[in-house]
């Protein structure tokens, strides 16, 4: 099977589309050729994917994507089987004549419009109702994959969940240390980056120090440059996700300051299983999802929301409890590797994409070899 991928939002190395679904695809034989934004990020395309650049979408910054995406896609699409894109701004620029065509559905669309500083508060109001449309008629014609549950609300019909969950390495997880916490992923007021600021600046006289491994929004990045040249936390920037989680291991904790926005009020945070997947103890905030799962499991502290006091207490409780952090660790591991490994995931993935293609379903043993390795 033949399978174009495509993306003018997301960055090319994201986690959901190139580490776990491509490579479940190459893991499975087949062909895939990524429209992504690869120039404009920076980055060198995987050898083994036929890549079509594209500029990114970014803040305001939009128009010159989306009048390159419709061309984009066409040359990728040559000879495909299936196309799969993971934005709502390519849902406008499909070329008419394609293939099977999906729509992989990341986030509350409507909800997280709440959080675009860079849209006038009045176009804020306004758009819900456009996506809203744009959902329906997406429906009618094309095959959805939602990343949670919960956003089957959205939909008349029954659609697949492919969750956000993580590769866990099977080998025992690396003890919590003592002397630096850690927080994976974008960075942006909404998702507790001031917070994390004023956390560093309160555990630093204690000796820990905040490692933060993420790319920013334009309005937080000169809070976190500032707060890197006082010496007080290290800001990484963007690191592909098998290499920012292997950054995580060994942290007093991974923080999840995200604050309650409807777009994150009923979604699970990837960054929540992927602190568990390493065995590191997770701190997050209230949000219902997070905090049933950290609960259920054992492996981490709640602390209220904007609570930046709450959450040193809780950092330095775990830091002067190191059996109490490697057994919430160790649970989390555990819990990660029984529900949340994509390796268990990536199977029904494949299948269900070969099944909509019409093409012969694979027996998964390829799939397995990838996976595999890259849990090792």
């Amino acid at each position: 099977m033949r399978v174009c991928v495509g993306t003018i939002v997301h960055h090319p190395e994201d986690a959901r589309i190139m580490h776990r679904q491509i490579r479940a695809l190459l893991g499975a034989g087949h062909e895939i050729t990524y429209v992504a934004p690869f120039t404009d990020c920076n980055v060198t395309p995987d050898p083994r994917i036929r890549a079509v650049d594209v500029p990114r979408a970014a803040g305001r910054r939009r128009w010159h994507a989306l009048k390159a995406a419709r061309g984009a896609l066409k040359r990728g699409l040559v000879g495909a089987d299936l196309l799969i894109v993971h934005d709502i701004e390519l849902l406008f620029r499909l070329p008419r004549r394609r293939p099977v065509t999906v729509w992989d559905v990341h986030e509350d669309t409507a909800a997280a419009l709440e959080t675009k500083a860079y849209l006038p508060e009045r176009l804020r109001r306004a758009l819900p109702a456009l996506v809203h449309r744009v959902e329906t008629r997406a429906e009618r014609r094309l095959h959805l994959i939602l990343a949670e549950e919960s956003y089957r609300e959205r939909f008349t019909g029954s659609h697949p969940v492919v969750p956000n969950t993580a590769y866990v390495p099977r080998r025992r997880p690396t003890p919590p240390g003592r002397d630096r916490v850690v927080y994976v992923g974008h960075l942006s007021a909404a998702r507790g980056a001031v917070e994390l600021v004023e956390l560093a600046r309160r555990l630093l006289p204690h000796g820990i120090r905040l490692d933060l491994v993420g790319a920013a929004d334009p309005g937080i990045r000169p809070i976190l440059r500032d707060a890197q040249r006082q010496g007080v936390l290290d800001w990484y920037g963007y690191v592909p996700n098998q290499h920012a989680l292997r950054m995580a291991e060994g942290a007093v904790a991974g923080l999840s300051l995200l604050h309650d926005v409807p777009n994150y009020r009923r979604s699970m945070p990837t960054k929540v299983v992927e602190y568990m997947s390493r065995g590191v103890p997770v701190v997050t905030t209230p949000l219902p999802t997070a905090a049933a799962l950290v609960e259920r499991a054992g492996c981490g502290v709640v602390v209220p929301f904007g609570d930046v006091a709450a959450a040193a207490r809780a950092v330095l409780a775990l830091r002067d409890d190191p059996a109490g952090a490697a057994a919430m660790g160790a649970r989390g591991h555990a819990e990660a590797l029984a529900r949340y490994n994509w390796p268990d995931h990536a199977g029904e993935f494949v299948g269900r994409l070969e099944e909509w293609a019409g093409k012969p379903v694979t027996s998964g043993l390829e799939i397995g070899l990838l996976e595999a390795w890259h849990a090792i």
